[in-house]
């Protein structure tokens, strides 16, 4: 071990297997610097596309298996409710999705170890999968894939050997920015897979124009020393989509609240509403100083 353990867990999971888990101290092993970036566009017919044209294909552990755990849950629901084999046989569904698991995992492993050894700097878009998975026609493919996982992956790894790993705004057009001379050439529909530029002639494949994009914006950032979040490039600043902020929603869903329907075409402000903003105020100015006590 790399130190002595402060913690030991012993842990069984739902399959009935047992792990021992240790709390150790372990000191980052620096790779040699190489110069090199990357920029990533992960989605579902290939599980990564890198800025440099390679594509990864989806392992699709769950998708391979699917047939034998229907088949498993299946029995499942034919077993008496209290009984041994009804226990059996959840350990049975519970062994298999294990060891799906598993094949995630170290594929995973395998797969952010090399990028993370090959490049300096790795970029990767900021998805919302959380909200992607509520798409009921594509959730098991996305499940299936693990990004989020595999972005855990790379910026526990990033750390160990002291590379960088930065995420970009969610909402960069980078599917649909040429990534040749800049020009943005609107919305695609998701069946298109390859286009050219209309303003330069530059024929891209989506997936790896993404990609570009993703190391522009990546290396944009980085370059500018702020250490916030992700800034677009100047020639993307109209694309962006805009989010109302909460302050801005909370204001016109009190305002909405305040308002009730005049009987003249119009709205009026509920009785007593101006008189409890008064109010508001003039607490607000008596505690003001306080607040800094």
């Amino acid at each position: 071990m790399p130190s002595d353990p402060s913690s030991v867990t012993v842990i069984r999971d739902a399959s009935g297997r047992y792990f021992a888990s240790f709390v150790v101290e372990v000191e980052p092993t620096p790779l040699p610097a190489n110069g090199k970036a990357v920029g990533i566009d992960l989605g579902l017919a290939s599980l990564a596309v890198t800025s440099a044209g390679e594509k990864i294909a989806p392992p699709k552990f769950l998708r391979s298996a699917l047939k034998r755990l229907r088949r498993l849950q299946r029995n499942l629901k034919h077993k008496q409710k209290g009984s041994n084999r009804l226990a059996a046989a959840r350990r049975q569904v519970a062994k298999l999705h294990a060891t799906i698991a598993d094949k995630r995992l170290d594929f995973l492993h395998q797969l952010s170890t090399r990028i993370i050894r090959e490049n300096q700097t790795v970029v990767l878009e900021d998805l919302n999968v959380s909200g992607m998975l509520k798409n009921k026609q594509l959730a098991r493919s996305i499940a299936d894939a693990g990004w989020r996982q595999f972005r855990i992956l790379l910026e526990s790894k990033a750390v160990q050997y002291d590379r960088q790993v930065l995420v970009i705004n969610r909402w960069l057009p980078t599917s649909q920015v040429c990534s040749t001379c800049g020009h943005h050439d609107g919305k695609k529909e998701l069946s298109i897979r390859e286009w050219q530029c209309p303003s330069c002639g530059a024929i891209h494949d989506r997936d790896v124009n993404a990609a570009l994009n993703i190391l522009a914006a990546g290396l944009a950032e980085s370059h500018n020393g702020r250490g916030a979040g992700i800034s677009p490039p100047l020639r993307w600043r109209q694309a962006v989509k805009r989010q109302p902020t909460r302050s801005l929603r909370h204001s016109h869903a009190q305002r909405r609240r305040n308002l009730r329907p005049s009987g003249r075409g119009g709205s009026q402000a509920r009785p007593g509403a101006a008189q409890a903003d008064r109010r508001r105020q003039a607490d607000n100015g008596a505690a003001g100083p306080d607040v800094y006590r």
